[in-house]
């Protein structure tokens, strides 16, 4: 009989916010971004709010988020930023606390 997985706990979720000002193509270019890295490295474990500032100006006064787009990681601690179009994969894994999924450590080969 298969076991299935234990259920992500709550310390182990991610949760983040996107800021985003309207429909832009830099706009459209982070949400797409973001929401393939959450899918390959976070997978079931996170909630990703997308929050437009024009739409919610006063959501950037409580994260004081003064360029867009910003992604913020708000769980888990601590809370981190990350400005731009968030293109670079690895900038935002390494935000992100997460190391890339291809990424390995370097072996010894002393055999």
């Amino acid at each position: 009989m298969a076991q299935t997985p234990p259920p992500a706990d709550a310390a182990g979720r991610y949760k983040l916010r996107l800021f985003v000002t309207g429909s832009t193509p830099r706009s459209a270019k982070a949400i797409e971004n973001m929401r393939r890295i959450c899918e390959e490295s976070l997978s079931g474990r996170y909630d990703l709010e997308v929050i437009d500032v024009y739409e919610n100006p006063e959501a950037t006064r409580e994260l004081q988020v003064v360029a867009t787009p910003t992604l913020v990681k708000i769980l888990p601690e601590p809370l981190r930023r990350i400005i731009g179009d968030l293109s670079n994969t690895e900038r935002v894994l390494a935000g992100l606390n997460l190391t890339p999924l291809n990424s390995t450590p370097p072996q010894d080969n002393d055999d």
